[in-house]
């Protein structure tokens, strides 16, 4: 099957450390070009990482013919705008989390997607890793009992007002950022969605972005709960409880791509962890996994798994959290 030429849209952080560099190993992805605004920064990104193209402006990549599919990993509030531009153009689009600033925003790529032809989705890297596959198994399998509790925690430190995860105006703060991770799992766990949630919502008083939630989900079979911040001690893990057993997932997220990852399953419930047996997964990248399931379905041309409807849900929860942290009320979603 012939790898997918690939452009990368700017220069940002994500794509030069994590993605790039995973999409380059990858066995359908090919990495052909980068843009960015700056072309000095395209050409030395270009350049560091043996990318054969670079443009000054979006619209001259997109305008490469060579250019099969793009990703935007720009900041949140040119998510929708640039990924429609690059549909118009005729090109696959995998857009950073969160694909929009709201459900409504996520509805117009739909429209897009579906006058154009072409595949747009959502790079939730973590449904592609091979120990979320296999916790989603073991759920269903009913090796847990049933799935009544999920508790996720996910935190990082940086108060840097300068930085574009803290600037409001843009889509920053930890709900976008971080907090859309429990959501999307929750709901790949539980398989349904939330009917409502509550949302316990702190912002920083000089950039005004939500720096630390605490949430509930409300789910009809189960709830799933978690706290996420953007300025305390860098953690995260996550629990899955059913009626007759646990997994714990030790690193959830930012799943390490030069070592293995373990997942723990108890039927027992010991305490101190004594009962709770690991399951290993080789090493594995899952922004290459990523990059190579959305080239294989250009490819293919076989249905999403996870196409934009999921992403409508996913923003519906999101915006009730938002909701929730003003009204200090379940809301609906």
């Amino acid at each position: 099957m012939q790898p997918v030429a690939w452009g990368i849209v700017s220069t940002a952080k994500i794509g030069r450390e994590k993605v790039i560099p995973a999409m380059q190993a990858g066995r359908l992805t090919r990495v052909a070009a980068i843009a960015s605004r700056d072309l000095a920064s395209a050409r030395a990104v270009a350049a560091k990482l043996g990318i054969p193209k670079a443009f000054g402006t979006y619209e001259e990549m997109l305008a490469d013919p060579e250019i099969e599919a793009v990703y935007n990993p720009l900041p949140n509030h040119l998510h929708v705008p640039i990924s429609i531009e690059a549909a118009e153009a005729g090109k696959h689009v995998l857009c950073e989390k969160p694909i929009a600033l709201t459900a409504e925003e996520t509805k117009s790529l739909i429209a897009v997607r579906d006058r154009t032809g072409v595949r747009i989705q959502e790079a939730f890297m973590v449904r592609h890793h091979p120990q979320w596959r296999r916790a989603r198994e073991l759920v269903r399998e009913g090796r847990i009992g049933r799935l009544r509790a999920i508790q996720a925690f996910f935190s990082y430190n940086n108060p840097d007002p300068a930085n574009i995860r803290n600037k409001a105006d843009i889509g920053g703060g930890g709900i976008y950022d971080i907090g859309c991770y429990p959501v999307v799992t929750a709901r790949f766990l539980f398989g349904v969605e939330p009917t409502r949630v509550v949302a316990l919502i702190e912002r920083d008083p000089v950039t005004r972005i939500d720096r630390l939630t605490s949430a509930i989900l409300d789910f009809p079979e189960g709830q799933a709960t978690f706290t996420c911040s953007t300025q305390l001690i860098p953690y995260q893990r996550v629990q899955i409880l059913g009626t007759a057993g646990r997994i714990e997932v030790r690193i959830p997220f930012n799943a390490p791509p030069t070592e293995p990852c373990r997942i723990y399953v108890d039927a027992e419930g010991a305490l101190g962890d004594a009962s709770a047996n690991p399951e290993e997964f080789p090493v594995i990248n899952q922004y290459t996994l990523q990059g190579d399931a959305f080239s294989e379905g250009i490819r293919t041309g076989a249905p999403a798994e996870f196409p934009l409807e999921d992403s409508v849900k996913n923003m519906r929860v999101i915006d009730a959290l938002f909701r929730s942290g003003k009204s200090a009320r379940w809301e609906a979603v």
